[in-house]
């Protein structure tokens, strides 16, 4: 986390897992992010007492999508992905503006980082240029999971190495059938 060119703390984390399929992570304003989490945690809570199990990846990303548009006139300043195993196990990122407006992708990012490592995934995951295929190539994928992991690790080196805001460390949340395992890369070790 960190303020012009300043570090306020290297151990901040921008993820909320909010059951053992979905996780939401939120670039921006700290504040509203704790904010935002906060409230999402508790309509959780309250949906896992009323219904006796934990959220979908679907609701959850509708429960974010309204959360952002009650607040449009004075919205959270945070950019958001919903992420997780859908009802059939297959993979899901949802990504958001700040009102609520979504779109759901098998891969996403945000924060400072965005506009060095989203081409990256897009060569990676889709046609390289749009004249060589006449349709585009799905956003779903099905890269092994080491590949994936690989492929995330190596686009977050790039941007690291030439944007100082993302920062010392990657904590990467691996959502499989089993749970959430996480995973941590050290950046700028110089």
């Amino acid at each position: 986390m960190s303020t012009g060119f300043s570090i306020l703390t290297r151990e901040a984390t921008m993820m909320l897992q909010l059951s053992g399929k979905v996780v939401i992570a939120s670039a921006g304003m700290q504040a509203d992010r704790k904010a935002l989490h906060k409230l999402l945690q508790a309509r959780h809570v309250m949906y896992v007492h009323n219904h006796g199990r934990p959220m979908a990846l679907s609701a959850t990303a509708q429960l974010l999508s309204n959360t952002l548009y009650y607040k449009r006139f004075f919205p959270f300043y945070t950019f958001n992905l919903c992420a997780g195993l859908d009802e059939q196990g297959r993979g899901a990122v949802y990504n958001y503006d700040a009102i609520g407006s979504y779109e759901r992708s098998g891969y996403f990012c945000q924060g400072s980082g965005k506009e060095l490592i989203q081409p990256v995934l897009d060569n990676q995951l889709k046609a390289p240029s749009p004249l060589t295929l006449p349709a585009p190539a799905s956003t779903l994928t099905a890269l092994p999971l080491e590949q994936a992991l690989d492929l995330v690790k190596d686009a977050f080196v790039s941007a690291g190495e030439r944007d100082i805001y993302t920062g010392d460390k990657v904590e990467i949340l691996i959502i499989t059938k089993e749970g959430v395992r996480r995973d941590e890369l050290q950046l700028k070790l110089d």
